[in-house]
């Protein structure tokens, strides 16, 4: 890795990256606070979940109920809104660390250096795993404070499957940021890997969805890394997640090192 060209990647790309932690950490704040004052009107608020097509309520993580603060949090926030946050971060950034440096004449600088493509490639990519372990480590680190905070101990909060939970987003991401990072190693222009990667990574959130909707559509879970993320059942205690993460794991590295690999020995327009 080369350790200078990490360090102002980093620099470069410091306030957006806290500017995603920051609201992350906010919004599942927000949640948390929210929480005591739903829990009071549970049986309530599962009647009306009860009441909507099941299928509404699979896609959008109403099923998970509102007995615990991580059941509620893993429906509301985990299943939507830092699903989008680390869709547009691993789709705008890998563009931004290596198709937008070709595309724009900067990556023929950084190659002029003392260093080779495989450095230089696998060192924007340890920027972009460093971003999104950031963006996770400062929500899972909030949702801490927020137990601390507005739960305490009147209300059921259960610390190892919320950090499963957060382990298991991180490794999602880790694999789709590993798959937007290969298309932008793979494309000399900006436009077109972006369109490519954000088409597949919200593509792969539209199948999921689908899948959700109707039992008829399930199938197409199984076309998008989605179908890995569960996080109500893992809340629940009935996920894998041990297996899921290995998976995702396995994916991430396969398509970080095919990334790096294709960079390496393709011609680039210099």
């Amino acid at each position: 890795m080369n350790l200078a060209l990490y360090k102002e990647m980093m620099r470069v790309n410091l306030r957006g990256i806290m500017n995603y932690a920051g609201g992350s950490a906010f919004y599942i704040l927000f949640m948390i606070w929210l929480y005591p004052g739903l829990a009071d009107n549970t049986k309530a608020l599962n009647d009306l979940v009860q009441a909507m097509p099941e299928g509404v309520g699979k896609a959008f993580g109403l099923n998970n109920g509102f007995s615990s603060a991580e059941g509620f949090i893993s429906g509301e926030y985990y299943g939507l809104i830092l699903v989008l946050i680390l869709a547009i971060v691993c789709v705008q950034m890998s563009t931004q660390l290596v198709a937008k440096l070709v595309d724009r004449g900067s990556m023929a600088y950084l190659l002029a250096t003392p260093t080779t493509r495989s450095k230089v490639a696998f060192t924007q990519a340890m920027v972009l795993v460093t971003s999104l372990f950031m963006i996770m480590a400062v929500t899972t680190l909030s949702g801490f404070a927020g137990k601390a905070w507005f739960l305490g101990s009147d209300y059921e909060f259960g610390i190892a499957r919320f950090s499963q939970l957060n382990l298991v987003a991180f490794l999602l991401f880790f694999a789709i940021g590993g798959f937007c990072f290969l298309v932008s190693c793979a494309c000399n222009d900006e436009k077109k890997a972006l369109g490519i990667s954000g088409a597949v990574t919200f593509g792969f959130f539209t199948l999921d969805i689908l899948g959700k909707i109707s039992d008829k559509l399930d199938v197409l879970r199984f076309f998008t890394l989605f179908s890995f993320y569960r996080p109500g059942e893992i809340v629940q205690g009935t996920a894998a997640w041990a297996e899921v993460s290995i998976w995702l794991l396995l994916i991430g590295l396969a398509c970080f090192t095919i990334g790096i690999q294709l960079f390496r020995r393709r011609d680039l327009p210099l």
